[in-house]
């Protein structure tokens, strides 16, 4: 192979891997609820599920639906309703500060590990699973993805004078002041992603990401009508179908296809995509660490990959911690101008 080639080989398969989370994630994360048993929750019906049901009714909602979004935008809309929305709010923050992983390794621990610090999570998730279990597999693994936190987290914490983030509980690292709660983006109709500059910060981090990556994977998101702006952001970022002729999309979710892929019809070139109903079944678990390697040497190499390396459903956490070790040594042996390559029998 010339070195051109070596070279081209090494940079496709260094490209991010980006994964977007929506709250299918986190109810795939907890199907039986989290450590205490507490039940996550997606937008329908959780109003319900915060105790506001009765509140509510001195408002007169206009809207008959029981989604938080359309709730939550129509008190946004209407001055005189300030008071509830603040109730509202701080339920919602409450809500979930209370989620905790379960002590076994989880969907949320394996996801981080099957990605290299070359990617990006990029979450629209309040809850803090995710970032309690970067907290946890950091002990096995610093080779971690970015996070970006899209419309806030209650286990986020910002110092705005230094644009420094952190766990809340943290101190800023530049001033040593306490951090304070990162602001929760809330579902109104038309959000302003600028508004604030830790949101801002976490956009842009995203959207640097997309602007190379060659594997997307959606898990769990539906991109709701209140996300427009959103998905805007993130298509000004990943540019046309036709410029996007090698790379993949990757969905997590328990959709029909035909619904998922005229979902998201604008982002996917062809037929460069794949849907899985469960996070076992999608390159995360099947390829972990070599996401984007596989990908290349299954398309533009032309080999038959195989499962050799796995993340699987009951996988203790020695097992777990063994088979990263080893994935992480290999890249780390790795020349400055080496790359990759599947592994097969």
């Amino acid at each position: 192979m010339s070195q051109e080639k070596n070279e081209y080989e090494r940079l496709m398969k260094n490209r991010p891997h980006v994964v977007i989370l929506g709250a299918g994630a986190t109810m795939a994360a907890i199907p039986n609820g989290d450590k205490n048993g507490r039940k996550s929750s997606v937008m329908n019906g959780f109003i319900e599920s915060l105790g506001m049901t009765e509140t509510l009714k001195e408002v007169s909602l206009q809207t008959s639906s029981n989604n938080l979004e359309d709730i939550y935008s129509e008190l946004h809309n209407r001055p005189e309703c300030d008071a509830i929305r603040g109730e509202l709010d701080r339920r919602i923050r409450d809500y979930f500060s209370e989620l905790e992983l379960p002590d076994e390794p989880n969907i949320y621990d394996l996801l981080l590990l099957a990605l290299r610090k070359k990617d990006i999570v990029a979450t629209f998730n309040w809850d803090p699973l995710l970032l309690q279990a970067y907290q946890r597999v950091s002990k096995i693994t610093k080779e971690l993805p970015d996070l970006a936190f899209l419309h806030g987290n209650v286990l986020v914490g910002y110092c705005r004078k230094h644009k420094c983030g952190g766990v809340l509980a943290a101190y800023c690292r530049d001033c040593g002041a306490p951090l304070d709660p990162a602001p929760l983006l809330y579902p109104v109709t038309n959000k302003n992603y600028a508004a604030d500059p830790y949101i801002q910060d976490n956009w842009k981090a995203v959207q640097n990401k997309l602007k190379r990556a060659y594997l997307v994977t959606v898990f769990g998101y539906s991109a709701p009508k209140t996300d427009a702006e959103a998905i805007a952001l993130m298509k000004g970022a990943w540019r046309t179908v036709d410029e996007r002729n090698f790379e993949d999309f990757e969905f997590i979710d328990i959709c029909e296809e035909d619904t998922i892929i005229t979902r998201w019809q604008e982002f996917i070139h062809s037929h460069h995509y794949q849907v899985h109903k469960d996070f076992f079944s999608s390159s995360l678990a099947q390829h972990p660490r070599r996401t984007t390697v596989e990908l290349f040497d299954r398309t533009m190499n032309c080999m038959f990959t195989e499962t050799l390396r796995k993340f699987t459903p009951g996988m203790k956490w020695e097992n777990i911690n063994s088979l990263v070790i080893d994935l992480v040594i290999e890249e780390n042996e790795l020349s400055i101008d080496g790359f990759l390559v599947t592994h097969t029998t």
